[in-house]
């Protein structure tokens, strides 16, 4: 499965705006053997994957905002070919999240609201004024 997301992230991104985004050096079907055999080589294949798709969206400037991109000789607006791989990626990342929590069983930490906790998390929510914020602003942002 990582393998696969790394494989899926180097072919989309790699020249995405000149060349089509399935790449014929992919070897897709290879990305579903259990190749990755140490944690090192597993985050190293990750952050290569997401540098490829980071500096692939640094790329995207007024002068090709308007480029056609092609996956599989199908043809993308930018924003499509983004969306796209945006719900790609989500899809694997739940199973890695999934496959998580099988592996560390009750000692899981959960990503989001914990089990048994929505009736506290969201009347906290609400004793709160309506305003204008990103939902990732309470993860991302440093306490004050």
């Amino acid at each position: 499965m990582a393998n696969h997301l790394w494989g899926n992230m180097l072919s989309r991104w790699t020249d995405f705006l000149t060349t089509d985004g399935e790449k014929n050096w992919r070897k897709r079907d290879a990305e579903f053997e259990e190749s990755i055999k140490t944690r090192r080589e597993l985050e190293e294949k990750w952050e290569a994957g997401w540098m490829c798709l980071f500096e692939a969206l640094e790329s995207i400037n007024s002068k090709n905002f308007n480029a056609t991109i092609y996956i599989r000789n199908q043809g993308h607006t930018i924003t499509e070919a983004i969306n796209r791989q945006l719900a790609h990626y989500a899809y694997h990342v739940g199973q890695i999240v999934y496959v998580g929590r099988m592996v560390k069983g009750k000692d899981w930490k959960s990503l989001s609201i914990p089990k048994g906790e929505s009736t506290t998390f969201n009347a906290d929510k609400f004793k709160q004024e309506k305003h204008k914020a990103h939902f990732t602003d309470e993860f991302l942002k440093p306490k004050e």
